[in-house]
């Protein structure tokens, strides 16, 4: 992405989080310069008036005008601050926000693209870790300051001599000069540490994670843990060695130019004072003018190199968010209640990958239907899942709900219909109510018990410290709840089930169940389900006698689509093969492989 599109990305994040920051950020800078113009030109007066040289007046007046005038700008300069930081708070989170709101907007399969993944690592480490979006705005904000300051001291520059400004601006090159070099190297240095650093901060990380801490100590990984960060910890260590020896080289001779600088000031605007040509207070005047001078384009170059630099940190933010949303409203057609879907020569492969994981699908589900799909690993059930919830979209053929392309319905509206029990699910850091009802406050109560129970969880709610209102997770709070896997996934059943949508998928939607836990929630399928149409995914083939009809896929290839009667007297087809697999080690009073 090139440096100005970069640009414009950002300036255009910043400007829809908050467009009243951009006034704010000139007050602040004609405030800064104001103050520095002030206190360039009135001393000297003071001084000539104090002498009797020069337009001379009351000394008091000039003590009183500095006076005023500092305290004047000193307030501005407080309230500026504060409104400052106030605003500078509210806008980095709300780019955070912002960032986090394109995340789930952005086409979902980029979200299990390496490529993508490592961008969004990368953002996510410019925003939080190098405060990226802090600097730069704050590094711009000051280039607008030093470049006003410039403006408003170049006449009285000019009126000192040209050979003055000339060498000054050649000591001011040659300091630029030194922090660019010093900026590139510093830039490279980062980047290249960068991998390390990772290394350390994932390693020194597990030390503190609950979950792996079991696994520590049955194992006995404390000492190589600890040796493995202590490793990078001295890798880490010897790399900044290196780097601070050479920053001190740098600054040794940005050091020297300066000095060289302010000598240069003093010998020209003193000889012009011998010479009569100024008066004293003209000698502090241009004196204080030429380093104001040179010190605000040496900042100036500071500020715009860093600004340079954090752009150039914040480019996989940029980049992500120039990315086009996914598609949300792709044709006009309002989705109501599900009565039909269909597979039509459906293929489909993942972005960059050459195979085919669904190969010319095709079958039909009617309403009502409870249809589960089967085959090996890496046959396709879960993709045919993903597809139907438009999280991607096929290669070839066409998928229909009610007779009409999904692409044709509003995607809102389309996954107002589904609801799913996904096998990698997920339950948050809200309370327990909030996880089933997905908002934070319930609209309908009745509904809630009636899914708890439906999932058999609303005893163990029940017995909770504050019932439905107790937090999942105790990031935040002791007293919240852990729940193990199968009370977790009754949770996620029952946010399911709340959903009240008219197709229910089921991925792997017992897998953590106890036998128990999962015939009751095959007993009561067929009230759960009501007039929902049903699909599930499992590798427990005892769910299928629960289904209408099964749908075996087989290297995605549909092999066989029939009940579970029909497809058990094909005693050389898939289905008969895994489900007799399974059911034999339930059969065998001792397995054959004992």
């Amino acid at each position: 992405m090139k440096t100005g599109r970069r640009f414009a990305v950002l300036l255009k994040l910043v400007w829809q989080v908050d467009k009243t920051y951009f006034a704010l950020l000139v007050f602040s800078a004609l405030t800064h310069s104001g103050q520095v113009l002030a206190n360039v030109m009135l001393p000297p007066l003071l001084i000539d008036a104090l002498l009797g040289q020069g337009q001379g007046g009351d000394p008091l007046f000039w003590v009183a005008a500095i006076a005023l005038t500092n305290l004047l700008f000193a307030l501005l300069k407080r309230v500026v601050q504060h409104g400052r930081t106030v605003k500078e708070s509210q806008v980095y989170i709300r780019i955070d926000r912002a960032f986090a709101d394109k995340l789930m907007s952005i086409p979902f399969h980029m979200l299990e693209d390496p490529y993508y993944l490592d961008l969004r690592e990368r953002a996510s480490f410019a925003i939080r870790n190098q405060s990226a979006t802090a600097h730069l705005v704050t590094s711009a904000l000051d280039s607008v300051n030093q470049l006003v300051t410039v403006a408003s001291l170049v006449v009285p520059m000019l009126r000192l001599g040209v050979l003055l400004v000339i060498g000054l601006l050649l000591c001011v090159g040659l300091m630029l000069l030194i922090q660019s070099r010093f900026s590139i190297y510093q830039q490279r240095f980062f980047a290249e540490l960068l991998p390390v650093n990772r290394r350390y901060g994932y390693y020194a990380g597990q030390c503190f994670q609950p979950d792996g801490q079991k696994d520590f100590r049955l194992y006995g990984m404390a000492t190589m843990l600890g040796e493995t960060v202590k490793r990078y910890n001295h890798e880490i260590n010897t790399w900044f060695g290196a780097f601070y020896r050479k920053s001190a080289l740098y600054l040794g001779f940005f050091q020297v130019v300066i000095v060289l600088q302010t000598a240069l000031a003093y010998a020209y605007v003193g000889s012009r004072a011998l010479d009569g040509a100024i008066t004293v207070g003209g000698l502090t005047l241009y004196v204080s003018a030429a380093i104001s001078f040179s010190s605000a384009i040496i900042a100036l170059g500071q500020h715009i190199i860093d600004f340079f630099r954090y752009l150039n940190f914040l480019e996989p933010l940029a980049k992500l968010m120039d990315i086009p949303d996914a598609e949300t409203h792709t044709g006009g057609a309002e989705l109501g209640t599900i009565h039909s879907v269909r597979f039509e020569e459906v293929s489909f492969r993942y972005p960059k990958s050459d195979a085919l994981v669904l190969d010319q699908v095709s079958f039909d589900i009617k309403q009502g239907e409870r249809v589960s799909i089967v085959g090996r690993n890496g046959a396709g059930k879960s993709t045919i899942v993903k597809l139907l919830c438009r999280l991607y979209e096929p290669t070839a053929g066409r998928i229909l709900i009610n007779d009409t392309d999904i692409r044709d319905y509003d995607l809102a509206s389309l996954r107002r219909q589904l609801a799913a029990v996904f096998q990698d699910f997920r339950l948050f850091h809200f309370s327990i109510e909030e996880n089933i009802t997905c908002a934070p406050v319930n609209a309908h109560p009745e509904l809630f018990h009636r899914v708890i129970h439906e999932a058999g969880i609303a005893q163990a709610i029940a017995d909770l410290p504050k019932g439905k209102a107790t937090l999942f997770g105790k990031s935040f709070d002791e007293n919240a709840t852990e729940f193990s896997g199968g009370q977790a996934q009754k949770v996620a059943l029952a946010r399911a089930l709340y959903k009240d949508a008219s197709l229910l998928i089921l991925d792997e939607p017992t897998s953590a169940l106890d036998p128990m836990a999962e015939a009751a929630i095959y007993e009561q399928m067929n009230h759960m389900a009501r007039s929902r149409t049903v699909i599930f995914i499992s590798h427990r083939m005892s769910s299928s006698v629960f289904c209408n009809r099964i749908l075996v896929l087989d290297e995605g290839k549909v092999q066989a689509f029939d009940t579970h009667q029909q497809l058990m007297k094909d005693q050389q087809g898939l289905y008969y093969t895994l489900f007799e697999s399974q059911a034999a080690h339930y059969r065998q009073a001792k397995p054959a492989y004992l």
